[in-house]
């Protein structure tokens, strides 16, 4: 019987709602040049969606610490191209950073309204959420901003609750609790 052609761990090739092909696959340092050519085609709403504030560009050093994540607490994972890393445009972001000396991790996703819409989001999460509980973490969480309806909308549907964001007057964080 001839071998499969596996992808390695994290990788998976996601057809979207529009026959678009989507490579997902854990983020990596030839990433920050296509990170940085992508960011000035987000629109100033989705940059602050994610960031929580306004950015014009992502710097050489933002970047950089983007596609580099420690192994050991933080895990990202990008949608893009199926073309090799530095070559490949980069259409959303997902990545989860554990709390050091905590059991809980805190998300954060960016996909681009060129390809929002269409289950890329949700399917992101789901890939935060298997990680986490990989991890053995008691809870994944994230600031969203009070009027990002889609994304308040996509952390209930995985099973979020809202809390509200005591010291961050026009956030609610989305708290999902992990069983073992």
């Amino acid at each position: 019987m001839p071998a499969r052609n596996r992808l390695p761990p994290w990788h998976e090739t996601l057809h979207l709602r529009n026959g678009r092909e989507l490579l997902i696959r854990p983020i990596r340092i030839e990433d920050a040049e296509p990170l940085r050519a992508g960011f000035v085609l987000l629109q100033p709403e989705e940059i602050r969606q994610r960031f929580l504030y306004a950015m014009k560009e992502l710097s050489p050093e933002m970047a950089a610490r983007l596609t580099r994540p420690d192994p050991k607490l933080e895990f990202a994972l990008v949608a893009a191209e199926p073309l090799p890393p530095g070559e490949a445009l980069v259409g959303a972001v997902a990545r989860a950073s554990i709390n050091a000396g905590t059991r809980d991790a805190e998300f954060a996703i960016l996909v681009s309204h060129y390809i929002a819409g269409m289950g890329l989001g949700h399917h992101l999460m789901r890939r935060l959420v298997r990680w986490a509980k990989g991890k053995k973490l008691q809870r994944l969480y994230g600031d969203v901003l009070e009027h990002n309806h889609a994304m308040l909308a996509l952390a209930e549907s995985l099973g979020f609750r809202r809390e509200r964001a005591e010291d961050a007057p026009g956030l609610t964080r989305v708290v999902l609790e992990l069983k073992p």
